[in-house]
């Protein structure tokens, strides 16, 4: 035999090597009768089940973990909306300035035009106070005769005895009334330091708000997935911002359209309606009409039927307005969401957290619906 010969070859005249094959061996199925076995959408349905119930669970340790220290996270999301609203601005300045002076600058800067805008408005109410209370007494001698004449036809003793209950309930629950108002004054404190954290967080989120995303992501994400945790990052904070700058231009549109109407049909408290009328468009589909129906309770006191007749007319143009021109313009950079999911998550959002959780509850919604697009999978 050659060296060359591989091992296991065939020799001439030898017998020939024969393979043999080996056919596996089916077990055969349970005798399970049809009537048992689940059917396939059943199966996915149970699959998927399990999955959003452990979800469901998460989110809601969430948010009760959130409700303890609700003060903390108001906080920390007042404070992701001043960072919204002055990044650009801080960007702008730091290309002339160091990082830390243009961010002193844009946080003195806006509290100063607030203070100021506040103090606007206060004097304003304390200069026509006298006025304001004359305006009123006659306002509402004007709806007493109104509700005396058709359709209401109420008598004047009707009207004597509803503001006798009125003066009696006052004077009879004077105590309660005041315990309510010392703990009105504890919400002030907190307001005052949820404040105070909203703004020391922003400084540091304007000042270097990449670095602290970096070292989490380092700290806590694995390697692999931190490119997918970047770009729901970086989604997040796209939605964020867009529909924080959008909303604030769409309040100062109706703000701005309500002061000039309130003006020109010499409503009183026109400024200060007008402020209330920016605040309350944070609440989408529903603040905005709440301030103007003050307003038309304002008119009607103070300048009679017709001219709250006016505002009601403005509130119906101004939610046109805002729900057709306005928010498909200003919102186009934003995720734009059906109003019925608008609807829904402002409700929601009241029920679980009041006047606070009608406020954050689009844009936490809009966020997660930008989040989702972002890390789902890109179909080749």
């Amino acid at each position: 035999m050659s060296r060359g010969r591989r091992a296991g070859a065939a020799v001439l005249g030898s017998r020939p090597a024969y393979s043999v094959r080996l056919t596996a061996v089916t077990r055969p199925e349970p005798d399970t009768p049809v009537a048992g076995r689940p059917v396939p959408w059943l199966r996915v349905a149970a699959a998927y089940a399990w999955r959003l119930t452990l979800v469901g669970i998460v989110v809601y340790g969430v948010f009760s973990i959130l409700g303890r220290f609700q003060l903390i996270a108001v906080a920390l999301f007042l404070a992701l909306v001043v960072t919204s609203v002055l990044r650009p601005l801080v960007d702008f300045l730091s290309r002339v300035l160091s990082r830390p002076l243009s961010v002193a600058l844009a946080l003195v800067g806006s509290l100063l035009i607030l203070l100021g805008l506040l103090a606007l408005v206060g004097n304003a109410v304390a200069g026509e106070s006298a006025k304001l209370a004359g305006e009123f007494r006659g306002g509402i001698h004007r709806i007493e005769l109104w509700l005396q004449r058709p359709p209401f036809r109420l008598s004047p003793g009707r009207l004597s005895d509803l503001q006798r209950q009125v003066t009696d309930y006052i004077s009879t629950h004077r105590a309660s009334l005041l315990s309510s108002a010392l703990s009105g004054l504890g919400r002030v404190v907190e307001v005052i330091t949820g404040g105070a954290l909203a703004l020391f967080a922003s400084a540091f989120f304007m000042h270097s708000g990449e670095r602290m995303w970096r070292w989490g992501r380092d700290q806590l994400v694995p390697g692999p997935a931190r490119p997918a945790w970047d770009r729901a990052g970086s989604a997040a904070w796209r939605t964020f911002a867009g529909y924080t700058r959008g909303i604030i231009i769409v309040a100062a549109t109706n703000a701005v359209l309500v002061g000039i109407a309130l003006l020109v049909l010499r409503v009183p408290l026109a400024l200060p309606l007008t402020l209330l009328e920016f605040f309350a468009t944070f609440v989408p589909l529903v603040g905005s009409p709440v301030a103007l129906g003050v307003a038309t309770i304002v008119a009607l006191a103070g300048r009679g039927p017709l001219t709250a007749a006016a505002v009601l007319v403005l509130i119906v143009v101004i939610g046109q307005l805002e729900g057709h021109v306005l928010h498909p313009l200003v919102m186009s950079w934003a995720v734009r969401l059906h109003p019925l999911v608008v609807a829904v998550s402002v409700i929601a959002g009241s029920i679980v957290a009041g006047v606070i959780g009608a406020v954050v509850a689009v844009p936490i919604i809009s966020v997660v619906w930008a989040v989702l697009r972002a890390v789902r999978a890109v179909p080749p």
